[in-house]
């Protein structure tokens, strides 16, 4: 074997080590969160904590939920995915619901409320509100109590939110420009036909907003027109973004509004490629 065969499989070797070291990295993780506790004003709001093996710091992610009452599918799911991929991550529950029971009234049912109450217009005009003021304070904390966990590099957070969690973390964004990303799976897609304060409001958050933010739709949602109009938006302003509307789930407007939790393998590569582009260079 002469010197130069020798040096093609040393860097044949090489490649193969990293591509194992890469891998290994990709597999480690916590698959069991803990339970930790946020401060929001008055409120102590629950949250579940995933952590990846090893010293960190690592990067952060905390993820935004949707209106279903029962998340439980997310958690088995997302958790132990995002820590397998070498992120840290913060699933909050919103107020009233889950571990945050008797912190407060949950969105959903105040919104039920206002539209027995009054009609659909003033539920509307309430989700919005709810979206500036109280879930976007409460989402802020949570991003504050990131930051400050020894484990968790803190110039290094982004946002992952789904449904009513995808509208709020693109209001996040808006005020809070040191986050690296936000992942935006379904953000606002219910609403967007019939709520015309969501659209201007989500439309001012994108102008104002300097995150990079990758948009999510599969094509049977109840409507993908919120990410092609806000990706549109941001393509204007030229402002950083990534648009994807996947091929359909399921049968159902539900199916494909569920998109993030029943089929993870189709956007597990892409949406992690983002991630590790604005959050580890």
């Amino acid at each position: 074997m002469n010197a130069l065969d020798r040096r093609f499989l040393a860097a044949i070797a090489a490649v193969v080590a990293f591509a194992a070291t890469a891998a290994a990295q990709v597999v480690q993780g916590s698959s069991t969160p803990t339970k930790v506790h946020v401060r929001s004003g008055s409120l102590t709001l629950g949250a579940l904590l995933w952590r990846p093996n090893g010293k960190g710091p690592f990067p952060a992610v905390l993820f935004n939920h949707g209106s279903a009452r029962k998340q439980d599918r997310f958690i088995e799911l997302l958790g132990p995915l995002f820590a397998r991929h070498g992120y840290v991550f913060l699933f909050l529950y919103r107020r009233g619901l889950g571990l945050s029971v008797g912190q407060g009234t949950y969105s959903t049912d105040l919104l039920d409320r206002e539209r027995t109450t009054n009609d659909q217009d003033a539920a509307n005009r309430l989700q919005v509100r709810l979206l500036e003021t109280d879930e976007r304070d409460d989402a802020l904390a949570a991003i504050a109590f990131l930051r400050a966990l020894p484990e968790v590099d803190p110039l290094r957070v982004g946002l992952v939110g789904q449904s009513f969690g995808g509208s709020l973390a693109l209001l996040v964004a808006e005020r809070d420009s040191t986050l690296r990303a936000v992942i935006d799976f379904a953000g606002g897609a219910q609403s967007w036909e019939r709520s015309p304060d969501l659209r201007d409001r989500l439309l001012t958050a994108v102008r104002r907003s300097s995150v990079p933010t990758f948009f999510i739709h599969a094509a049977n949602d109840y409507s993908v027109k919120p990410g092609e109009t806000l990706a549109a938006e941001m393509s204007k302003l030229g402002k950083l973004y990534r648009l994807h509307i996947f091929p359909p789930v399921g049968q159902k407007a539900g199916d494909g509004h569920g998109f993030i939790h029943l089929a993870p393998e189709r956007w597990e590569t892409e949406v992690f490629e983002f991630l590790d582009d604005q959050m580890r260079r």
